[in-house]
């Protein structure tokens, strides 16, 4: 207030300030202090990426007491550029979530904290969240942004390659490694769902199914009308340097010169709490949520990757907003 007063530059900010039109002064990011302040919270968001955050900034505009908690370990985290989000294209994931990060906590009803949460029980007032450093922390609504962990496959190099040239979707990397020698790392269904995708992409593409192949007569049949070539042999190793793949190497030592390779990974929560509570998972192992992000648990929520197969950064930006304003309209509805 005195730096106010004494630059005329600024002046009539301080009436604002008092009237708290400025309240969020952005040199200030309110983190959580174990000292200070109160570990009672409305509503507690576990995972602090993209989805989280949209969840925290609807929240946070609703003048809602917020807690996020997140790790800092996000599964795109390799990937260096993110596609197919408006304004963002071609932006590094990281500086995305790190300026939306420095947006939400703008908000001085929002709160972070660096932890990894590891286990969740419900009281009779809501819910109670553990931390991984021994912190407890209470909240009435619980929103999971917590994203899927990947399975890599035993495949050496494949894990170093992964984000940056053995990609999961078309959508998000394909126009980058459009028209190149392209490869599909899949069986079945998946494989015939890629080649599908990609062709549009590249006339250059083959299937590598690690193995024998599980295709019906039709989907053969179109791999041959469309001459995408079909490779059964078992893969030993992707050589790449730095993450850029250049070759497939075979069990025979044959190898397969390619720019590109499309799969996609098993994988697993990457937060176990949600089943702690009982929240129902789909047979894909996703949180089960309706259309408002709601779980089958009361009172708590779920968004981005772990809820839903469509990965992008653009759809738990999306997710995370439905999530926070549905939380927030289910407390006005309570308190009204």
């Amino acid at each position: 207030m005195e730096f106010l007063k004494k630059n005329p530059h600024f002046k009539g900010l301080s009436s604002l300030f008092k009237r708290g039109i400025f309240v969020n002064y952005p040199h200030s990011f309110p983190k959580f202090n174990h000292m200070t302040d109160n570990k009672n919270f409305e509503v507690i968001i576990i995972g602090g990426s993209y989805a989280g955050l949209s969840a925290a900034m609807a929240l946070g505009r609703s003048l809602r007491k917020v807690l996020i908690i997140d790790s800092g370990r996000p599964c795109n985290r390799p990937t260096p550029h993110s596609h197919n989000f408006i304004i963002q294209d071609g932006e590094n994931p990281g500086t995305i979530a790190e300026k939306a990060k420095k947006q939400v906590l703008n908000y001085n009803t929002v709160k972070f904290h660096n932890d990894l949460a590891i286990r969740g029980e419900k009281t009779d007032t809501g819910f109670e969240i553990t931390t991984q450093t021994g912190s407890i922390f209470v909240a009435k609504k619980l929103v999971f942004a917590t994203g899927v962990k990947d399975i890599m496959p035993d495949i050496p190099g494949f894990s170093e390659c992964w984000g940056i040239t053995v990609i999961h979707c078309p959508y998000c990397h394909g126009y980058e490694v459009k028209n190149e020698r392209t490869g599909i790392l899949a069986n079945g269904y998946f494989a015939c769902h890629y080649a599908q995708l990609v062709r549009n992409l590249t006339k250059n593409l083959t299937i590598f199914t690690n193995g024998k192949t599980e295709f019906t007569p039709e989907q053969t049949g179109k791999f041959a009308r469309h001459n995408i070539l079909l490779i059964e042999k078992e893969i030993i190793y992707l050589n790449h340097e730095n993450g850029k793949i250049r070759q497939i190497v075979f069990e025979d030592h044959s190898t397969f010169a390619l720019k590109a390779i499309y799969s996609r990974p098993t994988f697993e929560q990457h937060c176990k709490i949600p089943e702690m509570l009982g929240c129902e998972l789909t047979e894909q192992g996703l949180i089960k949520t309706d259309m408002f992000q709601k779980t089958s648990v009361a009172n708590v929520f779920a968004c981005g990757d772990n809820t839903s197969p469509m990965r992008s950064v653009a759809y738990a930006v999306g997710a995370g907003n439905i999530a926070g304003a549905m939380v927030n309209n289910q407390m006005t509805e309570e308190e009204f």
